[in-house]
């Protein structure tokens, strides 16, 4: 299973209590924890890279129902 798939089925997986607690935020996703949120996707992205590599993590907007899912993951890692 791809590192980010993990991170998306935590995410399915403790949705109902993460809404309850970040609803609205970008909740930044790795190793099965969340380790940050933040009010936009962007932001999550440029904080969170400064600690951690592009596609190690997984950014995702927490809301209610599947219509915040994502389902398409992006890295933009470089593979020499």
């Amino acid at each position: 299973m791809d590192i980010l798939e993990k991170e998306f089925k935590y995410y399915l997986e403790h949705q109902e209590e993460l809404v309850e607690k970040y609803k609205g935020k970008f909740v930044v996703i790795k190793d099965c924890k969340v380790i940050d949120a933040f009010d936009s996707e962007m932001e999550a992205i440029q904080k969170t890279v400064e600690k951690y590599e592009l596609g190690t993590f997984l950014v995702q907007k927490c809301e209610p129902g599947s219509e915040s899912y994502r389902q398409t993951y992006n890295s933009r890692v470089t593979f020499a």
